[in-house]
């Protein structure tokens, strides 16, 4: 351990506030580090790995793939690409997809399509986007300056012009920001790294009407909802509505480098050839092994599963919350699940981790549980024990 957190601190940049455990192995919702201790994962690499760790069919269709064809750019057609787009476009509101390497990257081809939608349709001056306060879109220039919280954008100021930041849940707040300069508004259906806020019922909808009425476009960051996390393979579904653009990634690739914009054909012709485009968006590599997780995750059974376990899990924390004053909330939905604190939280997952559970902290006072969508009951039972252990020796 001493000699790994060496070499990273002398060859890798110190942007991560790493723990002190070097994993080595993973099998479903459990990981082992290099002393051969066990863990149970519920962060599942940020809401990644909703099929867990060492899945053997994707492990297979990875490595039949990667003997057979593994990048030749897109100025070609491969057939896991194309099978990808149209299974994605079949599942979903969508007609077309854009693939890209990541949550930011897809969101970054979001906010260029919506301006370059407007500029096509209303001409030059309407380019401005509205996005939430809390909200987490990626670490890009554009996506940071498009994300709602001040820490990020610290250090990196001139931020990119055109966004506007407005109280998530508050459709007052988002009519009163619209000006002749708006051309869409951004927002994620529950909020990750904002501390898993959910939306009031209805929210979404209203919102969708309001975007019509002013003729914006409406922009869904699914990247850390989508894919089966809250119970449905896309978090709007649950909203009975529809984006203009949604944008996915980490779980779709299921620890592989892959993002993807989706849109409507409306939308979508705005891009043509030189418009926009990635060297590694959309490889035959990673593009097989999505579609094999997106075939896994869509089956209904699955998703049924979610929601059970899911309802299950937050019985379990609201059963601990009547004994410990020191949760304040429990909210959630499916398998993305957030307890709230009412004092700083890391010293919990630091004692969770030494007890061999995997979680982490958002938003300075939020446990944030994002488990493999196939943990177990028994895996759950597991953690409220030691949680609640945990919280007894906090509060002692």
């Amino acid at each position: 351990m001493e000699n790994i957190q060496a070499a990273c601190q002398e060859h890798i940049c110190n942007t991560y506030a790493r723990l002190p455990v070097v994993f080595v192995r993973g099998e479903g919702c459990r990981l082992w580090d290099d002393t051969g201790r066990e863990y149970h994962d519920f962060l599942a690499g940020i809401a990644v790995c909703n099929l867990g760790h060492a899945h053997p069919v994707l492990a297979d269709i990875l490595c039949r793939q990667a003997k057979t064809l593994i990048h030749v750019s897109n100025l070609f057609f491969t057939t896991p690409q194309v099978r990808l787009a149209a299974e994605l476009t079949r599942h979903s509101f969508a007609d077309k997809v854009f693939f890209s390497n990541s949550g930011a990257e897809a969101n970054e081809a979001a906010i260029k399509i919506a301006r370059k939608y407007s500029k096509d349709r209303h001409g030059l001056g309407r380019f401005h986007i509205i996005t939430m306060k809390d909200s987490f879109h990626g670490r890009t220039l554009a996506t940071l300056s498009a994300t709602g919280q001040e820490k990020v954008h610290k250090g990196f100021e001139p931020l990119v012009e055109g966004f506007t930041f407005v109280d998530f849940n508050s459709l007052e707040a988002v009519e009163a920001a619209i000006t002749d300069k708006t051309c869409a508004v951004m927002v994620e259906p529950i909020q990750g790294e904002g501390g898993i806020n959910i939306p009031d019922p209805g929210y979404l909808k209203e919102l969708k009407a309001l975007c019509e009425s002013r003729d914006l476009l409406l922009i869904f960051d699914e990247v850390q909802v989508g894919m089966g996390r809250t119970g449905t393979l896309f978090a709007y579904e649950q909203e009975g509505v529809s984006p203009d653009i949604m944008t996915l990634a980490k779980a779709l690739g299921n620890g592989l480098p892959i993002g993807a914009m989706l849109t409507t054909e409306a939308v979508a012709r705005t891009f043509v050839p030189g418009s926009h485009a990635t060297t590694f968006g959309g490889t035959p590599l990673v593009t097989s092994v999505a579609l094999g997780v997106l075939e896994h995750i869509a089956e209904a059974s699955f998703l049924e599963r979610v929601n059970r376990t899911g309802h299950y899990f937050m019985d379990r924390l609201k059963e601990l919350q009547a004994r410990h004053s020191v949760i304040y909330d429990v909210r959630g939905r499916g398998l993305m699940v957030g307890l709230e604190l009412t004092r700083p939280g890391q010293v919990i997952v630091e004692k969770l981790l030494k007890r061999g559970f995997v979680i982490n902290c958002t938003h300075e006072k939020v446990l944030r549980f994002v488990p493999p969508l196939i943990v177990t009951q028994q895996d759950i039972d597991r953690l409220i024990e030691a949680l609640d252990a945990v919280l007894k020796e906090e509060t002692a």
